[in-house]
């Protein structure tokens, strides 16, 4: 898109028709105008992608894909069988001393082909059974019978109000035009 901003700068096509070409805000065309005539259509030219390098080499990103792929157990979380961005996180700095955020964790996660998972948090005491019968005896109790349906109306006009206005439509008794 700067490129192409670049050859409508050579041609000499005014900055807010720029922007209306290129669908961009005007605000945009105006600072790439002024790279362009300081550094020239080098100067727009693309730096690569933002935000930060990856901190592990290609052969390391190699290891932690087959270290996520023997699972959380290998590498001792052995309570279930899900890789957390917080555990892979923390497998990084294990493995490779390198510090990660949880965030970061997340988006390796995602260029290797993995993808974080929560785990359901559960009491360890839970009974299933226990409220599942809840659920099914106490809950309906509880809950009540609810509005019937079709006992209310969504709008906010009264059901009882006239289909039309008064008269014979809009604008009735209004005042007229001078002449």
């Amino acid at each position: 898109m700067r490129m192409q901003a670049a050859e409508l700068f050579e041609r000499k096509v005014g900055l807010p028709e720029v922007a209306r070409q290129l669908r961009v805000s005007p605000k945009s065309v105006y600072q790439w105008h002024q790279l362009w005539r300081e550094g020239g259509a080098r100067a727009l030219a693309s730096r690569g992608p933002s935000g930060s390098r990856c901190r592990l080499s290609p052969r390391c990103l190699e290891k932690l894909a087959a270290y996520l792929e023997q699972g959380p157990a290998a590498h001792g979380w052995v309570e279930d069988q899900v890789w957390t961005a917080a555990r892979v996180a923390t497998l990084i700095g294990r493995k490779f001393h390198v510090s990660y955020s949880v965030s970061g964790a997340t988006r390796l996660m995602h260029r290797l082909g993995f993808s974080p998972q929560v785990p359901a948090r559960r009491v360890a005491e839970r009974d299933e059974q226990a409220v599942t019968t809840w659920k099914e005896a106490t809950w309906a109790e509880v809950r009540g019978p609810g509005r019937p349906v079709g006992a209310t109306s969504a709008s906010r006009t009264r059901p009882d109000s006239p289909d039309g206005r008064p008269g014979d439509g809009p604008g009735v008794g209004a005042v007229p035009p001078r002449s």
